[in-house]
Protein backbone atom coordinates (compact mmCIF):
# COMPACT_ATOMS: atom_id res chain seq x y z
CA UNK A 1 0.00 0.00 0.00
CA UNK A 2 1.30 3.12 -0.81
CA UNK A 3 0.21 6.80 0.91
CA UNK A 4 -3.25 8.32 1.22
CA UNK A 5 -3.37 11.42 0.14
CA UNK A 6 -6.30 13.02 1.42
CA UNK A 7 -7.08 16.83 -0.24
CA UNK A 8 -8.97 19.20 1.72
CA UNK A 9 -11.82 19.31 1.56
CA UNK A 10 -12.48 15.30 1.09
CA UNK A 11 -13.31 13.03 4.07
CA UNK A 12 -12.60 9.67 3.95
CA UNK A 13 -11.65 6.71 5.82
CA UNK A 14 -8.40 6.99 6.97
CA UNK A 15 -5.89 3.62 5.66
CA UNK A 16 -2.80 4.22 7.07
CA UNK A 17 -1.24 2.85 9.89
CA UNK A 18 -0.07 6.43 10.77
CA UNK A 19 -1.32 9.76 9.83
CA UNK A 20 0.20 13.11 9.24
CA UNK A 21 -1.32 16.62 8.62
CA UNK A 22 0.58 18.72 7.10
CA UNK A 23 -0.08 22.52 7.98
CA UNK A 24 2.60 25.41 7.11
CA UNK A 25 2.95 27.95 4.68
CA UNK A 26 2.39 27.55 0.84
CA UNK A 27 5.09 28.00 -1.20
CA UNK A 28 5.33 30.45 -4.09
CA UNK A 29 4.33 29.89 -7.33
CA UNK A 30 8.32 29.72 -8.56
CA UNK A 31 9.48 27.04 -6.02
CA UNK A 32 8.74 23.46 -5.52
CA UNK A 33 6.95 23.57 -2.78
CA UNK A 34 8.05 21.40 0.84
CA UNK A 35 4.75 19.73 0.85
CA UNK A 36 5.08 17.71 -2.76
CA UNK A 37 8.83 17.12 -1.96
CA UNK A 38 7.50 15.28 1.37
CA UNK A 39 4.62 13.65 -0.38
CA UNK A 40 6.60 12.42 -3.24
CA UNK A 41 10.24 11.55 -1.39
CA UNK A 42 8.83 10.86 2.19
CA UNK A 43 5.50 9.37 2.27
CA UNK A 44 4.62 8.18 -1.41
CA UNK A 45 5.21 4.14 -0.59
CA UNK A 46 4.34 4.39 2.88
CA UNK A 47 1.36 2.56 4.52
CA UNK A 48 0.52 6.08 5.85
CA UNK A 49 -1.99 8.60 5.22
CA UNK A 50 -1.48 12.28 4.44
CA UNK A 51 -3.73 15.00 5.22
CA UNK A 52 -2.84 17.69 2.21
CA UNK A 53 -5.02 20.98 3.13
CA UNK A 54 -4.07 22.46 -0.32
CA UNK A 55 -6.61 23.57 -2.14
CA UNK A 56 -5.74 24.03 -5.82
CA UNK A 57 -9.03 26.40 -6.47
CA UNK A 58 -8.47 28.61 -3.89
CA UNK A 59 -8.60 32.26 -5.37
CA UNK A 60 -8.85 35.73 -4.06
CA UNK A 61 -12.88 35.77 -4.59
CA UNK A 62 -12.93 33.45 -1.00
CA UNK A 63 -13.97 35.51 1.45
CA UNK A 64 -12.25 34.76 5.00
CA UNK A 65 -15.28 35.10 7.25
CA UNK A 66 -18.51 32.58 7.92
CA UNK A 67 -20.78 34.51 5.17
CA UNK A 68 -18.15 32.40 2.13
CA UNK A 69 -19.03 28.82 2.38
CA UNK A 70 -15.95 27.46 0.53
CA UNK A 71 -13.77 28.99 3.36
CA UNK A 72 -16.11 27.77 6.17
CA UNK A 73 -15.30 24.09 4.84
CA UNK A 74 -11.84 24.22 4.56
CA UNK A 75 -11.38 26.00 8.05
CA UNK A 76 -13.85 23.12 9.63
CA UNK A 77 -11.60 20.77 7.32
CA UNK A 78 -8.53 21.42 8.72
CA UNK A 79 -9.75 22.33 12.16
CA UNK A 80 -10.87 18.32 12.00
CA UNK A 81 -7.91 16.74 10.58
CA UNK A 82 -5.71 18.22 12.53
CA UNK A 83 -7.26 16.93 15.88
CA UNK A 84 -7.46 13.41 13.29
CA UNK A 85 -3.61 13.44 12.99
CA UNK A 86 -1.05 11.29 14.50
CA UNK A 87 1.45 13.71 14.10
CA UNK A 88 0.68 17.57 12.86
CA UNK A 89 3.75 18.53 10.80
CA UNK A 90 4.31 22.63 10.26
CA UNK A 91 6.34 24.39 7.92
CA UNK A 92 7.43 27.72 8.29
CA UNK A 93 9.13 29.07 5.47
CA UNK A 94 11.77 31.92 5.00
CA UNK A 95 9.34 34.47 3.25
CA UNK A 96 5.88 34.61 5.21
CA UNK A 97 4.91 35.98 9.02
CA UNK A 98 2.72 33.00 8.88
CA UNK A 99 -0.45 33.93 10.78
CA UNK A 100 -2.44 30.90 10.43
CA UNK A 101 0.88 28.33 10.39
CA UNK A 102 1.28 30.02 13.59
CA UNK A 103 -1.75 30.00 15.01
CA UNK A 104 -2.11 25.74 14.03
CA UNK A 105 1.16 25.61 16.07
CA UNK A 106 -0.09 27.27 19.00
CA UNK A 107 -3.47 24.52 18.73
CA UNK A 108 -1.17 21.84 18.50
CA UNK A 109 1.70 22.67 20.47
CA UNK A 110 0.66 20.80 23.86
CA UNK A 111 -0.67 18.22 22.26
CA UNK A 112 2.46 16.23 21.68
CA UNK A 113 2.37 15.73 18.15
CA UNK A 114 3.94 18.22 16.54
CA UNK A 115 6.79 18.24 14.63
CA UNK A 116 8.22 21.76 13.36
CA UNK A 117 10.27 23.15 10.65
CA UNK A 118 11.10 26.92 10.70
CA UNK A 119 13.55 27.78 8.41
CA UNK A 120 16.53 30.17 9.58
CA UNK A 121 15.12 33.41 8.18
CA UNK A 122 11.42 33.19 9.38
CA UNK A 123 10.54 36.23 10.25
CA UNK A 124 9.23 35.04 13.75
CA UNK A 125 11.41 32.05 14.55
CA UNK A 126 12.26 33.27 17.82
CA UNK A 127 8.58 33.09 18.98
CA UNK A 128 8.48 29.41 17.78
CA UNK A 129 11.36 28.51 18.99
CA UNK A 130 10.35 29.66 22.79
CA UNK A 131 7.33 27.93 22.07
CA UNK A 132 8.88 24.40 21.11
CA UNK A 133 11.05 24.59 23.98
CA UNK A 134 8.79 25.35 26.46
CA UNK A 135 6.03 22.47 25.10
CA UNK A 136 9.00 20.44 24.19
CA UNK A 137 7.96 20.35 20.59
CA UNK A 138 10.73 19.34 18.00
CA UNK A 139 12.15 22.10 15.76
CA UNK A 140 14.42 21.89 12.95
CA UNK A 141 15.93 24.40 10.45
CA UNK A 142 15.29 22.62 6.92
CA UNK A 143 13.47 20.42 4.94
CA UNK A 144 15.59 17.67 4.81
CA UNK A 145 16.05 17.63 8.45
CA UNK A 146 12.14 17.69 8.64
CA UNK A 147 12.22 14.62 6.31
CA UNK A 148 14.60 12.91 8.37
CA UNK A 149 12.70 13.62 11.59
CA UNK A 150 9.85 11.77 9.98
CA UNK A 151 11.54 8.92 9.09
CA UNK A 152 12.31 8.47 13.30
CA UNK A 153 9.19 8.85 13.85
CA UNK A 154 8.01 6.15 11.28
CA UNK A 155 10.91 4.24 12.72
CA UNK A 156 9.08 4.83 15.94
CA UNK A 157 5.87 3.46 14.45
CA UNK A 158 7.70 0.57 12.87
CA UNK A 159 6.78 1.63 9.50
CA UNK A 160 10.20 2.14 8.31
Amino acid sequence: MGAQIIQAPLRQKIEGRLSFFLAGTMSPDSQIGWRPVLIDETFSDLPITVFDPTRLDWDETWREDFSDARWVEQIQWELDMQELADVVVVFLGDTSVAPISMLELGLNAKSGKVLVCAMPRFAKRGNVEAICARYHVPLVSCVEDLQSAIKDILAKHSIL
